[in-house]
Order: structure tokens, then sequence, then C-alpha cells
């Protein structure tokens, strides 16, 4: 039998390696000195260290060599296991590659947001918004829904619609599934439809920003709009409107980047 200093030069492996395998019950000496507490190996150790070293080298946790040290004596059945775990790196490999790509996105997106907006003349207005006579959808769901509850507004009321699209927003936080919002056009008279609220909207004084750029990056106005109510002690009140001047079409999408969306916040007096 080999001492664990003979086994060290044999494989490769320290001494406080093999310490710490044996530890680990990852290779465990077949014999052991009562009296001296020497360890002692013999050829299958050998064997053992060979492919610990092997797997150490692929970055395999001492928890699963041991799994397979423990579960696999035949080598067509560590050839098998070997499969599995190529094939896992290779799923692994794909996330990764596609989170790669989602992080380039982020961040192309996140640097043309903030050189759009260092380079924005829009500014927060004060300005009073008027009654108007709107038709409403009132809904719950993601923020891209309300294009369905435009659409039903035009199928009903198409005549009647005299300006842009709009969403009120009932909510004081975002909302990524649940948003509470409504999807409204201005019309031109009163008509009783299904599933549609016609009425009067209340105007009243109001902070205003034009928003150049896609949907997503609408964060970085209402940061600009919302620091200058605190900045000018403005208490802002709900429901807050975003109005799309200029965005997708029915047919074609059109580039976001030039999308126009004017977004007001009313003010409690």
């Amino acid at each position: 039998m080999f001492t664990i200093g003979e086994l060290s030069k044999i494989t490769g492996l320290s001494v406080k390696a093999l310490r710490f395998y044996h530890e680990k019950q990852v290779l465990i000496p077949p014999y052991i000195d009562e009296k001296t507490g020497y360890r002692y190996y013999d050829h299958s150790s050998i064997e053992k260290a060979y492919i610990i070293t092997y797997f150490r080298k692929m970055e395999f946790p001492v928890s699963e060599i041991k799994e397979i040290l423990d579960n696999y004596d035949d080598q067509a059945d560590i050839l098998d296991y070997l499969q599995r775990h190529k094939q896992l790196i290779e799923d692994k490999m794909r996330k990764y590659r596609n989170i790669a790509i989602s992080l380039d996105n982020i961040i192309s997106n996140e640097k043309e947001a903030i050189q759009t907006m260092q380079n924005s003349k829009f500014e927060v207005e004060e300005k009073t918004l008027q009654p108007m006579l709107i038709a409403g959808v009132r809904m719950k769901g993601k923020y891209s829904d309300c294009g369905k509850g435009f659409s039903q507004i035009a199928r009903s009321l198409g005549r009647s619609i005299c300006g842009k699209p709009f969403c009120l927003h009932y909510d004081g936080e975002y909302r990524e599934d649940d948003a509470n919002f409504e999807a409204c056009m201005p019309v031109r008279k009163s008509k009783q439809v299904d599933g549609i609220s016609v009425r009067q909207l209340p105007g009243g004084r109001c902070i205003s920003l034009l928003h150049k750029g896609p949907y997503e990056q609408l964060g970085r106005s209402y940061e600009k709009i919302l620091g200058y109510a605190k900045q000018k002690g403005l208490e802002p009140d709900l429901p807050s409107r975003e109005i799309y001047l200029k965005g997708p079409g029915m047919i074609l999408k059109g580039n976001p980047r030039k999308y126009l969306t004017e977004i007001q916040i009313l003010i409690r007096d």
C-alpha cells in the first residue's frame, strides 16, 4: 500500500488536498493505522485520485464528484453521466448567450435613453386643461393591452373621434400585470355604447412634459416631471394622463425612437 506522501507524488495531488478529499468522504483511504493515524492507499485509490483530478480540472464541485464515485462504478455509466452533463452545459451556454444579447439590448437602450434626455429640448410646463367629452374603456392588465381598448372605441365610435388616443392611469405606481387604467379617445358627441363610458372628463391645472422615444423609456420623463413637482412643492393627483401624439399606426409600427407622448399630471389645489 502507499502512504499519503507516495500517493501525492504519484497523482500530483497535494497531501493537503488528499486530506480534504478524505474529510469530504470522496477519497477514503482503505486502511488507517489506529496507533499513528497514518493513511494508506491502494491501486484503486490511485484510479479514484486520477478521476478526481480530471473532474476538478473541469470545475466539477466536490459534492458532484462524490456522487459520481458513489453511484457509478462502470465506465459506460460514467460516460452516460458525462454526456448528460455536457448537454446541461450546452443548455446553459445557450441561456447565457440569450442573456448576453438581452444585456446588450438593455445597455444600448439605456445609453440611448440617457442621450435622448440629455439632448431633449422639452421642458416641464404648467398649464390648464379644459373639460372634454371622452369615450373610455376601463381595463386591468398590462399597459400594452391599451390597444385593445382603443380598437373597441374606434369600432363603435369611429366617426365621433376627434383627437389623439390617451390613457388615464389610476395607479400611483408602476404595475406589471395588473395595472388599473382606461383607454380613452376624445369624441364629438355622447352616445350610449355597451362596455364604453362616454362622459365629460374634468379639466384642471396640470404639469406637462413631452416625451420623445419608445414607451419603455417613459420612466426617464416621469423622473423629470415628478422631480419638477417636488421642487415646486406641487401635489400630483390621479389619474395621470398619457396622450399618444405620435406612435405606432394600425398597420405599421413605425420607428419607436420618433414616438411622441405627452405626460400630463393634474395638480391638487
